[in-house]
């Protein structure tokens, strides 16, 4: 596994602001790797999930088994999820709502608050208990900071991606660097 995504917890608060937005409050390798009852000590009772190389590949109608048995985990444990993704292919949205028994929020496209914001609403929750997962800092991360939200920050399932996504790793790679001093590995 990539050192990048080595389970970590970052020391937010000693970051300067401008690299907050952008700190996850922790790494992990793969979705499937989040602890329900570590998210449930925190409080989190919800949880937002991006589908693009979080839960598939892109584009990709299949999901790794590991992660379809650990949806079924927290769902079985009783955290309220949603799919909040910013892709256009709505048809393939509904497609894996239906299939993961997960609904999925509409509205502007993350980092922007709206499509959290109509997530939360759905499910009923806070942006105190709720945490957001993905593998993007510019619009997962970012948008979940500026929620208020609990954000956890997972390797990309796949390299093939978005152009525009290629193009904002770059960015996130400097990032990374910046934000190493406040990385604890756990």
């Amino acid at each position: 596994m990539s050192e990048r995504f080595a389970p970590s917890r970052f020391r937010r608060e000693d970051a300067p602001e401008w690299l907050r937005r952008f700190c996850p409050h922790e790494t992990v390798g793969n979705v499937a790797d989040v602890d329900p009852d570590a998210l449930k000590a925190r409080g989190i009772a919800a949880v937002l999930l991006d589908l693009d190389n979080t839960l598939t590949p892109w584009r990709s109608y299949d999901a790794p088994d590991e992660i379809v048995d650990w949806i079924k985990r927290m769902q079985e444990a009783g955290f309220k999820m949603c799919l909040t993704s910013n892709t256009r292919r709505r048809s393939r949205l509904i497609e894996l709502s239906e299939r993961f028994a997960i609904p999925y929020a509409l509205g502007p496209m993350k980092p922007r608050k709206g499509i959290l914001r109509n997530a939360l609403e759905m499910l009923g929750a806070k942006p105190s208990e709720a945490a957001i997962i993905g593998d993007q800092m510019f619009t997962d991360v970012w948008g979940g900071n500026r929620l208020g939200l609990y954000t956890i920050w997972v390797r990309p399932l796949h390299h093939k991606e978005f152009f525009g996504t290629k193009i904002s790793r770059m960015v996130e790679n400097w990032l990374v660097k910046r934000l190493e001093p406040y990385r604890e590995r756990i």
